[in-house]
Order: structure tokens, then C-alpha cells, then sequence
């Protein structure tokens, strides 16, 4: 399945030292889950939480849910480390902080080829400015390498920006990841909601987020996980004009005819195709759902 087909409507980040949430985590309605050894994690817990996080793992009992390990960054004393116990672990993936080169990339593909690791593929936050005008470079850091996350709480801090409903402040370091993850065929996660609060503004921010391109949310409380699942999931409606598009298209081909339209509109390749993708991805979300 393509990256950008898998579902990653919710990605839900988990505290890497709290069993109790790792557990939880099994029954939650997430796509995918960041169990997390960086900002959850304080430094005395931080091996702790490691074999924590590496043994549930490889326990299973997380269904068909993407499960990614977020490292510290390999510049401090447990960045390595988790990388290594992490390619035992045999997650989905493992999402790296705060990257600002290929060569971070690189380092990390080069530790899990070393370690035998085949499977686990490599996420990049992207949550600084020197990381934000390095995004295509990262992008194309490595073929292991499937998705951007976009950090967009440390870069509003970085920038001296603020935070507001329409995210103006961003808008620029979430285009341009946009465009490097689409360029080089990666899926892309916009960034957390900070109040919880604010049921209204939370989706406000996912229409935005799906407007703009993105797969879908990182969340940093299960309560939100619905309204995410709703906003990114393609609508009935779309799923049925969907197949009405390739349903027509596949008879006009039959006979021959270059030409198609579907309710008084022009279909065309480029229609024919976003189709297809949005089909795949309703059919991934029902099988997810189902399991």
C-alpha cells in the first residue's frame, strides 16, 4: 500500500513511561500510535520507558495499528541507544526529533541496516527552522524514510511566533513540507492541537490540515481521536462518486471513448486516479476498522 494510502487519520502520541497508557493504548481508537522516549519522557526515565516501549512492542496486541518508537535525538546520550533496541522492537517505524539534514537520516538507516532491521522504516520531525529550509533535502535522505511529522509547537517557539486559528505564523514551513513529502512520494502529519478545551477550534484545525494536504493529526489526548477520524476519513458521498468516476471511466474505455462525463463533469486521468487513491484508502480504513 502506498504510503499516502495507509490510513493516518489519528496518530496518537503515548508517554513511553506510563504502562498504564501503553496498555490503554491497545483498546484506543488510533491509526497509528507514537509510543514516545523524547518529550514524555524525563531524563531519569528515559531507559526505563525505553525497555518499556521496546517490550510492548514486540508484545503485540496492538491489531492493525501503525506503531512508530520517537526516539531522543541522536545528539544526546539515549538517541543511539533507542535506535538499536528500537530495530530489535521491529516497530512500524521509528520517528526521529527535531532533523535538520540528510546525514540524520542517513545515520539512522545506516543503524537499523546494521542491526538487521528490514522492516522499520524512518519518520522526520520536523519542528525547527533549519529543518523547515531543509525539507526537500530530507526528504530524499533515504529510501527508508515514509513520512514527515510536522512539530509545529516547538516551531512557533523557535520563529517567537504565536499561535493562532488560522495558523498564518506557519502556514510557509507547512507548505513547504507539503510539497517536499508529495515530491518525493511521503505522507505528512500536521501538528498537535494544544487545547483541549477547544472542541471547536480542534476541528477547525483538522479541516484546515485536511484542506491543505495532510494525511492526518498527531493527537495528544484519546478524547480527540474521533473528531480526527471523522474529519480525515473520504465522506459516503465521496466514496460513492469515487467509484462512480472509475465505473465510468473503465466503460469508456471499453468502448473506446476518450472522453468521459460523470454528472455533466469532464473525467480525465488525474480525476481518475485521485479516485482510485481515495477508494483504496476508505476500503484501508473499513479494514482497520473491521480488525
Amino acid at each position: 500500500m502506498a504510503a499516502t494510502a495507509r490510513p493516518r487519520r489519528s496518530v496518537l502520541y503515548m508517554p513511553g513511561s506510563n504502562a498504564r497508557a501503553l496498555e490503554k493504548a491497545r483498546t484506543l481508537a488510533a491509526d497509528a500510535l507514537i509510543l514516545d522516549l523524547e518529550d514524555a519522557v524525563a531524563p531519569e526515565q528515559k531507559v526505563m520507558a525505553r525497555d518499556q516501549v521496546c517490550a510492548a512492542v514486540a508484545a503485540g496486541g496492538y491489531g492493525m495499528r501503525e506503531l512508530i518508537i520517537r526516539s531522543n535525538g541522536l545528539d544526546t546520550s539515549w538517541g543511539r541507544d533507542d535506535v538499536i533496541a528500537a530495530a530489535k522492537a521491529a516497530p512500524d517505524a521509528i520517528l526521529l526529533p527535531k532533523v535538520e539534514s540528510a546525514a540524520q537520516v542517513q545515520e539512522v538507516a545506516a543503524l537499523l541496516q546494521q542491526h538487521g532491521q528490514a522492516k522499520t522504516a524512518i519518520w522526520c520531525m520536523m519542528e525547527t527552522p533549519k529543518g523547515i529550509l531543509r525539507a526537500e533535502e530530507i526528504a530524499g535522505a533515504s529510501p527508508r524514510l515514509a513520512a514527515l511529522v510536522m512539530g509545529t509547537s516547538d516551531l512557533v517557539k523557535d520563529l517567537n511566533a504565536q499561535h493562532t486559528p488560522l495558523r498564518l505564523p506557519v502556514i510557509t514551513a507547512l507548505g513547504l513540507c507539503m510539497l517536499a513529502a508529495r515530491a518525493y512520494g511521503l505522507a505528512i502529519l500536521d501538528g498537535v492541537y494544544l487545547d483541549l478545551d477547544d472542541e471547536a477550534g480542534f476541528e477547525a484545525a483538522c479541516r484546515q490540515g485536511l484542506e491543505l494536504g495532510f494525511d492526518g493529526k498527531t493527537l495528544i489526548h484519546p478524547k480527540t481521536l474521533d473528531t480526527a477520524n471523522r474529519v480525515f476519513a473520504p465522506t459516503d458521498a465521496q466514496v460513492a462518486y469515487a467509484h462512480k468516476i472509475i465505473a465510468a471511466f473503465e466503460a469508456a474505455a471499453k468502448e473506446g471513448k476518450g472522453v468521459v462525463l460523470v454528472d455533466g463533469k469532464l473525467i480525465e486521468n488525474l480525476h481518475v486516479e485521485q479516485a482510485k487513491k481515495l477508494a483504496a484508502l476508505a476500503d484501508a480504513i473499513a479494514k482497520l476498522q473491521a480488525a
